[in-house]
């Protein structure tokens, strides 16, 4: 758009820079690269992303923590020690000895009733992780909304520093053609002093564009992960997006991963009631045991003993000093927050909306305005600079219209630059700036994978990935 946009100002007869010149500068040569190409590497490259995938990979493992309660518990055990002997035998002689005796054992402690205790922490859990899936696609939106603002960034800055060097070429032309009028009596040095002013301030304004562009680079490769080549123009993404405002508010309420995820923790926060609760009730378990005892002095009897039993037991809770009953009331209050958290974010997501849906329309506006203030500034520039070689207009005159087609070649830039950003701001407002929305050329990041390889691990330390 940008380019587009250079080029009918090249059509408007000011002569800022030759045209050709100025396209060859800026029109994007064949192999650069494109928004698209630029999201898929921030996609893949993003340590923000990667480490909050990471984050997400861990919470996968609260549900199999939590599953564990459904399964038995066993414990073998050995121990070893010395031990004096000191018998007295009915013929009243005493019998010493130091034994090393050692024993070997195995429980096994199967939970039978918690007071739904395991199945409310697998709800927890899972709702953990629904809430956390969403997190993380809001994080991916975060990142790819910035590397299009980094990259359009690069590229209306490259254009302004190009705008800001025709600027300082029409100035210098300007200063000279004041100087030799000025030799020839036809100015007076006020013309002169006027032009060289306006070439002060033209150095200025190319330096500070300079600099904007520079840093604008730096920030590229921050959140792109590589230094920008040459960047290809970019389109908007309106066509994703609802065109009634109405219908982007519902759909940002609907979809908006930050509302979904603080519906999840709403899940949460219930359920944890729950878990708290079953603290109060009876719990039931059974137990099995087996062991082998076995001494090392033989002459004692018996030098072997082995034991094993099956035993139930339950436990009925009375009092244990307010505890459960305190992180009830916590539960039950952590709940009601929660829930005014979540009306919270509904009420930022529609704001967001609203905001970037206006914005989104007002950059439309402000972009055709623009064009058409460079089309009308271009052409008063051409017919000041007649006039004036005609005598009929001053040096100021011209230097003031080149300003005006300055100034107005800077907003048509940033409403271009705007323009873009804004329609991709939107598509974040309504949860739909993804790889999938975008058609990006990468495999989406799919959670659900890593989370269906360890819900039903019974063992094994290793991750799925080997770690």
């Amino acid at each position: 758009m940008i380019w587009r946009a250079l080029r009918g100002f090249c059509r408007t007869g000011a002569r800022l820079l030759p045209c050709p010149l100025i396209l060859a500068a800026l029109h994007a040569p064949a192999g650069a690269e494109t928004l698209q190409e630029a999201l898929v590497k921030a996609y893949q490259s993003s340590p923000q992303l990667n480490a909050t995938r990471a984050g997400q990979r861990a919470t996968d493992e609260n549900v199999p923590q939590a599953l564990a309660g459904y399964r038995p518990q066993i414990v073998a055990s050995l121990s070893t020690g010395l031990q004096a002997v000191r018998n007295v035998l009915p013929d009243n002689t005493v019998q010493t000895a130091t034994l090393k005796p050692w024993t070997i054992g195995l429980t096994v402690t199967q939970t039978l009733f918690n007071g739904f205790k395991t199945a409310n922490s697998v709800r927890v859990a899972e709702f953990q992780v629904m809430s956390g899936r969403e997190a993380l696609r809001n994080t991916g939106q975060g990142v790819l909304l910035d590397a299009v603002t980094a990259y359009m960034n690069v590229i209306a800055n490259q254009a302004l520093v190009e705008t800001q060097r025709s600027n300082v070429t029409f100035l210098r032309e300007t200063l000279e053609i004041a100087r030799k009028r000025l030799a020839a009596g036809d100015v007076t040095p006020t013309d002169t002093a006027q032009a060289e002013a306006r070439l002060s301030r033209g150095l200025a304004d190319l330096n500070a564009a300079e600099v904007a562009l520079q840093v604008s680079r730096a920030t590229y490769a921050q959140v792109i992960g590589s230094p920008p080549g040459p960047l290809a123009p970019a389109q908007t993404v309106d066509r994703f997006v609802p065109g009634e405002r109405q219908a982007v508010i519902e759909m940002a309420i609907r979809q908006n991963p930050a509302v979904i995820a603080a519906t999840y923790d709403v899940d949460v926060a219930t359920t944890t009631i729950s878990v708290a609760e079953s603290s109060l009730l009876p719990q039931v378990s059974v137990q099995g045991n087996i062991n082998r005892q076995v001494n090392t002095d033989t002459t004692l009897d018996p030098p072997r003993t082995s034991q094993a039993s099956v035993v139930g037991q339950l436990t009925v809770p009375i009092y244990d000093g307010g505890l459960a009953a305190s992180q009830t009331r916590q539960a039950k209050e952590l709940a009601g927050q929660s829930r005014q958290v979540l009306e919270q974010i509904r009420n930022q997501a529609r704001t967001a909306a609203i905001s970037a849906f206006v914005t989104n329309e007002g950059t439309k506006v402000a972009l055709a305005a623009a064009e058409s203030e460079v089309k009308a500034a271009g052409i008063a520039l051409a017919g000041v600079r007649r006039e004036a070689q005609a005598g009929q207009r001053t040096t100021l005159d011209v230097l003031n219209s080149q300003q005006d087609l300055t100034a107005a070649r800077t907003r048509q830039i940033v409403g271009q630059r705007d323009r873009v950003i804004a329609s991709y701001t939107l598509l974040s407002a309504v949860g739909k700036l993804d790889v999938r929305t975008l058609g990006l050329n990468t495999p989406d990041y799919l959670p659900d994978v890593h989370y269906h390889q360890v819900r039903d691990a019974w063992h094994g330390v290793r991750t799925p990935s080997g770690r």
